[in-house]
């Protein structure tokens, strides 16, 4: 994956296999967001207080040391060592597999789903796309702004295909307390290029097989 391949987009309103067609979506002030949800859920009541266990997957993107806090079916959520709170972190990346995904065409429709989940709960910032080549299946990145009447929460998801799965790996970056549309949008101006950067860049993805061996919640 090389990570200075040209972005497109268009005026489509669907994320393509080809990723030939894409909608162009500027950033843009953030809006005062009262709708709650988010892919897989990941705006809904959460476990408490978890910490990770010894020997629990860890790995590193934009230099942060990320742990295993829950997982369950086939999504997976990791936090900064000094976040152990499922209902108080900042920052998160959560990993969805779809095993049933394994085409182009099939990570297309995962992203549309994403995008459309998006839309409808929240603020799409941007969507950016890595187009397939004869070696490699298209990318998707889909960025948007979600919140509660607690929180606002920055979004940044990637649809790839990894270790013949779909994947939409998600960094996620949460203010609170009202009003938090000033706080995020400094975040934004400040972090959210380079989150897309090293969210596009990331190469060192945990193996399916890995996350596959991770204890589920109930």
């Amino acid at each position: 994956m090389n990570p200075t391949e040209p972005v497109v987009a268009s005026r489509d309103t669907r994320l393509h296999p080809s990723a030939s067609h894409l909608p162009a979506c500027s950033r843009r002030g953030l809006l005062a967001l009262s709708a709650a949800g988010a892919l897989g859920g990941a705006l809904a009541a959460l476990p408490g207080h978890l910490r990770a266990q010894p020997g629990a997957l860890r790995f590193t993107l934009r230099g942060q040391a990320f742990v295993h806090r829950w997982s369950k079916a086939d999504q997976h959520e990791f936090t900064p060592g000094n976040q152990p709170d499922l209902k108080a972190w900042h920052d998160m990346v959560t990993l969805n597999v779809h095993a049933a995904t394994r085409t182009g065409e099939q990570l297309a429709d995962v992203a549309n789903r994403v995008l459309g989940n998006y839309q409808r709960h929240g603020k799409v910032l941007q969507t950016r796309s890595r187009p397939r080549t004869a070696s490699s299946a298209a990318e998707h990145l889909i960025v948007a702004v979600l919140g509660t009447p607690e929180f606002l929460e920055a979004t940044f998801a990637r649809c790839l295909l990894h270790d013949d799965a779909g994947l939409v790996a998600v960094c996620s970056h949460r203010v609170y307390g009202k009003p938090a549309g000033p706080a995020m949008s400094d975040w934004l101006k400040l972090q959210g290029q380079p989150t897309e950067d090293a969210l596009m860049a990331w190469s060192t993805v945990p193996t399916r097989a890995s996350l596959d061996q991770l204890p589920r919640s109930a």
